[in-house]
């Protein structure tokens, strides 16, 4: 996929098409099972890094986020962790301004294509393989690893699905799905949680699901939520 850069961001081209997203083989929120169009968009390779995030911090006086002091999460190279979807808005925004782009968030339905990597019926950024049968996602973590340390998926993106739940766009709903429609669906009108995606370094099972959702009131702060910046295709 053809990249793009700026100096300060980085973004993969994600092409135009119809994707099957969802599962009718695990929770009740995942289905119905369908095909989305999506329009092409950009996507950065990986989470936003705490080198990324700090010039951000200097430049506008945002609050940090949680854990920032921590020696656990103080890997320029990290993912940056504790921000709420707030947060992510108002690096998105600055990202914005500096880079003359319409950086902001992913939306679902770009989240999950872009998980899959081209291949429509992947079970994970990878492919099939349960992420037990992988070294990798085995032993004790006690902080994300540095993005990047596993290959990319077949868009070359890092991380999807691992290491930090990520933040998204939209609204959340558990049965959004059934109303939702078919052409770049953006999420419910309102809510009270936003939706996550991807897997976490906090959990026992690493890894998540290509289609598999999450959520979370978006003025929380975990260290295990980070997030990845997109924008259109143009």
């Amino acid at each position: 996929m053809r990249r793009a850069t700026d100096g300060l961001t980085e973004t993969v081209r994600i092409p135009p098409g119809w994707f099957r997203m969802g599962s009718d083989d695990h929770f009740k929120q995942e289905r119905p099972r369908r095909r989305v169009w999506v329009d092409a968009f950009r996507i950065a390779p990986t989470t936003v890094r705490r080198r990324e995030y700090a010039p951000f911090l200097e430049a506008t006086g945002h609050e940090h986020p949680r854990g920032w002091t921590d020696a656990a999460f103080a890997d320029p190279e990290q993912p940056v962790v504790g921000v709420s979807w707030f947060d992510a808005v108002a690096y998105c925004e600055w990202t914005s301004v500096a880079t003359g782009r319409d950086v902001r968030l992913p939306t679902e339905a770009e989240w999950e294509k872009a998980c899959k990597g081209g291949d429509d019926q992947a079970v994970y950024a990878w492919g099939d393989g349960a992420p037990d049968t992988i070294d990798y996602y085995r032993g004790e973590w006690k902080a994300p690893r540095r993005v990047g340390e596993r290959p990319p998926n077949g868009y070359g993106l890092y991380n999807m699905g691992d290491n930090v739940h990520e933040w998204c766009a939209d609204w959340y709903a558990a049965d959004y799905y059934a109303v939702a429609p078919r052409r770049n669906p953006g999420g419910p009108l309102d809510g009270r949680r936003r939706v996550s995606r991807g897997g976490s370094w906090r959990h026992a099972v690493r890894a998540s699901r290509a289609a598999q959702r999450s959520s979370l009131p978006p003025g929380y702060r975990y260290t295990d939520y980070g997030f990845r910046i997109a924008c259109g295709a143009g």
